[in-house]
């Protein structure tokens, strides 16, 4: 008996000691967990930028972009965007105090041999605002050509240059008045916050696209009226251009799909909106709004943490690059003058102009331009842009206090995720 129980031990401790030994293998976690490294780095949720609030003035932006055309054929160049992400690091995005010789400062240490990640070592935030910033700024500067007239005054010839690509949405030669609304209390079906910029004009002043994408949206829309919405190719934004004129919104040969250039005439300034019945005149002042959203996944696209910005200080930029447009007598719409070629990847310049079918307006009232239903659009009327303009003295903005998103003001009324200043101000990187 002893003996067989003896056995019985020895065998026992031979399984506890396998069972010790397995756990301590490798292999076994490896396989029984299937945790391969790579597959689990890659099922790790991505970090995403909830919140961005671009406070950088006109003159800040104008300033890097000069330093960075100075620099380009330099053995050292600046890269603006770095410049003004290092800025709003050093200054906690506070550009009140602002000076140009504060990016002088940062050039300076910068063509002397300082790199930049030696001058951010320890900024905490800069590589937020750098994310931030590329995904605003990243498409306006850099390569392309431009048609431009030959000084003996007859045709036209190509250049290449190096600078500002993009356009202010106003064409060239068309007055109009604005100022920083964003964040302006809204009131046609519910209280909400303005998330744009309103550029007051007068009807049928041609629209152009500030930069090169993909129209995601065209049609009605209860807020906006006739209104386009336009992706840039690397999708970081979505232009949002809204109150189109009446009967004649767009350019006639667009559609979901379409691929358009910086500077294309897209529309028409108008009043539309703030109807549930399609092509009528409800806002009080003729105007474009025109925003800006901010997609870092496509999950944020339509999402109750939309993320759209301050506009305002772009548009100041952009002003005095307009685009020149001209009107076909045949087709009564708008092209522009001078053409031109982006040179800087992703463009789209291979993308093919797709056509998209959908209902016409033309089947509801003989006018041939077509519109598409929110089912057919994925719902975005969720990102509409809501304006009311009342035609008296601008007052000055309200500061906006809470980060809202349009599919959360469309779905559900005042129940959006409050966002305090002070929180942002010491973690303005925070992530979801």
């Amino acid at each position: 008996m002893r003996g067989t129980a003896g056995k019985k031990l020895a065998v026992i401790l031979c399984i506890l000691l396998s069972f010790v030994f397995l756990a301590e293998s490798p292999l076994l976690v490896r396989s029984s967990a299937g945790l391969d490294p790579e597959s689990d780095a890659a099922e790790t949720p991505k970090k995403l930028i909830r919140w961005v609030d671009f406070n950088v003035p006109c003159e800040a932006m104008k300033k890097a972009i000069a330093l960075d055309i100075l620099t380009h054929d330099k053995d050292i160049k600046l890269n603006w965007i770095e410049l003004l992400a290092c800025l709003a690091a050093k200054n906690g995005n506070n550009f009140s105090r602002y000076k140009d010789s504060q990016l002088d400062a940062l050039a300076q240490k910068l063509t002397s041999g300082t790199t930049i990640s030696e001058l951010t070592r320890d900024l905490k935030h800069y590589g937020y605002y750098l994310e931030s910033f590329n995904a605003i700024l990243s498409g306006f500067v850099g390569d392309y050509e431009l048609e431009v007239p030959n000084k003996e005054g007859t045709g036209k010839h190509w250049e290449t240059r190096y600078g500002i690509k993009v356009f202010s949405p106003i064409a060239k030669n068309y007055p109009y008045n604005h100022y920083d609304d964003f964040g302006n209390q809204r009131s046609y079906g519910f209280s909400r916050p303005h998330l744009g910029n309103d550029l007051m004009g007068q009807v049928g002043t041609p629209i152009v696209a500030v930069e090169g994408g993909t129209v995601e949206a065209l049609g009605w829309n209860q807020y906006g009226g006739w209104r386009i919405g336009i992706r840039s190719f690397d999708t970081k934004r979505y232009y949002y251009y809204a109150h189109l004129r009446k009967d004649h919104p767009y350019r006639k040969d667009l559609a979901v799909g379409s691929v358009v250039k910086s500077g294309d005439v897209i529309g028409y300034l108008g009043r539309t909106g703030y109807s549930r019945k399609e092509n009528v005149n409800n806002i009080k002042t003729s105007h474009l709004h025109f925003g800006m959203q901010l997609v870092f996944d496509e999950s944020q696209k339509e999402c109750n943490n939309e993320i759209w910005i301050d506009v305002y200080e772009i548009v100041r930029l952009l002003d005095n690059k307009r685009c020149e447009v001209k009107k076909d007598l045949e087709t009564k719409d708008y092209y522009r003058l001078y053409d031109i070629r982006d040179k800087s990847p992703d463009t789209g310049s291979a993308l093919p102009n797709i056509r998209k079918e959908g209902n016409s307006m033309e089947d509801k009232k003989q006018s041939g331009y077509p519109v598409y239903t929110e089912d057919e659009l994925g719902g975005i009327q969720q990102v509409a842009a809501a304006t009311e303009c009342t035609g008296l003295e601008p007052t000055p903005p309200a500061s906006v206090s809470e980060a809202e998103s349009y599919s959360e003001l469309y779905n559900k009324p005042q129940q959006t995720e409050k966002v305090n200043n002070e929180f942002r101000k010491v973690n303005p990187e925070k992530r979801i």
